[in-house]
């Protein structure tokens, strides 16, 4: 058999891992901090940041593609080509949704970068499978030493990426994807074998490197700017308290309030129904909130109250205040914690109300609550 003797170009080749670090830190900085936002958030963001890494992969693919250098005309089946893109970005879904929907686990950062892995390698062998004119012949060892690098990488990605969200660790994870993509798209190829075919054998119409090119820039477009949109929200210091402009000393008796002077704001208090009157109750007295079902329950040192809010908003009201997200379906107020349990790989809070359940944390909570319980 006669293999097409290949080539590439070496400034496609740096623009391709470009492509892949800009839509790694992209999609990674997009999932930033979702548990303090409502669900409705959370997914908008997750599917953001699913086309983000998704079509990062195929752009990565195709600018590198673009870059390769045979000996005679080739092309590529646009209904192919445009499912591998579509692939990529469900599987990365997928994968985001896990994280961001189930208790963050070893398991569930693993099953994550897994399954990133497995859209990477699957939008690779896809898109090779559309091509015109030529036809890719692989080797065992190839496919071996992809599939591993893929899955290595990935899972390291995640696991840093993950494993504590930090700026720092954020773009140590993106270093880490980006290599990923990169490496098994040549790892692959390094792998692979081109033979010249006959005709034409497509599924959709046919598209030259010229169309191709287009799309990609078209894709790695979008994906720079939303690069740039996230560079800037990064690279913003977090609000930490007041500004000082806030702080404006009280007017002094006599003098009037402007409308410029700050309002005290009311105490924040939590409405529970009862009786089809509302109750509010002081965050203060609340030992524990638990999730049930689209609303909450409210559980002071002697009443449980039923809560319109669901858990997301709770969290997104008493989290600031001074409580801690112990578990997907709990919140704690760690001033009426009366002892803590450390059990194998999670832990127990109890609290010194007649009758109030323990509340399970979580193991991937359970750090951030020996900490504020100074244990």
């Amino acid at each position: 058999m006669d293999y097409l003797a290949i080539s590439h170009n070496a400034g496609l080749i740096a623009a391709s891992l470009v492509v892949a670090l800009v839509a790694g830190f992209t999609g990674l900085t997009l999932t930033k901090d979702l548990s303090q936002k409502t669900i409705r958030q959370r997914k908008f963001a997750i599917a953001l940041a699913a086309v983000a890494l998704g079509g990062g992969i195929w752009s990565m693919h195709f600018v590198a593609m673009l870059g390769m250098q045979m000996p005679i005309q080739f092309y590529y089946d646009s209904a192919v080509t445009l499912a591998s893109a579509l692939l990529a970005i469900l599987i990365v879904g997928a994968a985001l949704s896990i994280l961001h929907f189930a208790d963050r686990s070893p398991t569930t950062v693993t099953l994550a970068g897994g399954l990133v892995a497995l859209g990477i390698l699957s939008m690779h062998y896809l898109g090779m499978a559309g091509l015109q004119l030529c036809r890719a012949v692989y080797t065992p060892v190839g496919i071996a030493l992809s599939v591993v690098s893929a899955f290595v990488l990935c899972i390291a990605a995640f696991w840093i990426a993950y494993g504590h969200r930090t700026n720092r660790n954020i773009l140590f994870g993106t270093l880490c994807f980006g290599i990923a993509v990169f490496a098994v798209h040549f790892v692959a190829i390094t792998g692979t074998r081109f033979v010249q075919v006959p005709s034409f054998n497509e599924l959709g119409p046919v598209m030259s490197n010229e169309v191709l090119a287009l799309g990609v820039i078209l894709s790695s477009f979008v994906i720079f700017g939303a690069f740039l949109w996230m560079s800037v929200t990064f690279l913003l210091p977090q609000p930490t308290g007041p500004s000082d402009t806030g702080r404006q000393a009280a007017p002094s008796q006599g003098i009037a309030r402007t409308q410029t002077d700050p309002v005290a704001p009311l105490p924040m208090r939590i409405p529970c129904e009862k009786d089809g009157t509302t109750l509010f109750v002081d965050p203060a007295q609340v030992a524990f909130v638990r999730a049930e079902g689209h609303y909450t329950n409210v559980y002071t040192d002697d009443a449980q109250h039923f809560c319109v809010w669901p858990i997301t908003e709770a969290t997104k009201r008493l989290v600031p205040r001074g409580f801690l997200k112990v578990h997907r379906s709990y919140l704690i107020n760690p001033a009426r914690v009366e002892n803590f349990e450390r059990l194998k790989d999670n832990g127990l809070c109890r609290f010194a109300g007649t009758g109030l359940p323990p509340v399970p944390v979580s193991r991937s909570n359970l750090k951030a609550v020996r900490e504020a319980l100074g244990v």
